[in-house]
């Protein structure tokens, strides 16, 4: 599926992610844990940043100066429109070039709708961007073998892959950074993160 898919595909269910529907707590926990590694505050990035600007307002707290990427538009507006004075960019991550380098990046459930072969050069890509010491947090499919699929459990069609758990781990360590958390944090659903560390 192409980025652009993808970001009209969640242009559609932006609705999901309303404060009245979607648990804005998701993923705050395991983010707080993150920041606790961090060695210095400056920019930050949210990519697949989404509507609800609950990393950024946590960011914000924490001293830091977030931006959002996003490849919906429609995510994107209503993000502009609740967090005004945050930069946001409208652009597929796996193209646009990042502006600067940063001391802590988020990509809390939206790299995993990366093709399959993107997945490497992307996670290369942002873990390169960080500052000596820079954090990143990411959200993964733990599947034991690299793959993707399709499906329309959120009501379009969307695609996920996963390079595996081993193969994200051999990344990190290829892009000069060392894994200093990994958790299956909803087991025994296959959703995993990892908190890398710039060397």
């Amino acid at each position: 599926m192409k980025p652009e898919e993808t970001g009209k595909a969640y242009d559609s269910i932006t609705d999901r992610w309303a404060e009245d529907r979607f648990n804005m707590n998701n993923g705050i926990r395991q983010h707080q844990l993150a920041l606790k590694f961090a060695k210095g505050k400056g920019a930050a990035l949210d990519v697949g940043c989404g509507r609800t600007g609950r990393f950024i307002s946590l960011l914000l707290a924490q001293g830091y100066s977030p931006q959002g990427i996003d490849i919906s538009e429609n995510m994107l507006q209503l993000a502009k429109e609740k967090q005004p004075d945050i930069p946001f960019y409208h652009a597929d991550i796996c193209s646009w070039e990042l502006p600067e380098q940063y001391h802590f990046i988020t990509a809390w459930d939206s790299l995993w709708h990366l093709p399959l072969t993107q997945q490497a050069p992307v996670l290369h890509k942002l873990m390169s961007n960080l500052v000596p010491g820079g954090i990143f947090i990411f959200s993964f499919g733990g599947t034991d073998e690299p793959g993707e699929h399709e499906n329309n459990a959120m009501g379009p069609t969307v695609s996920y892959s996963s390079l595996g758990t081993t193969g994200f781990l051999d990344v990190v360590k290829a892009a000069g950074c060392v894994c200093k958390h990994l958790e299956f944090d909803q087991y025994p659903e296959l959703h995993t993160y990892l908190i890398a560390q710039k060397r």
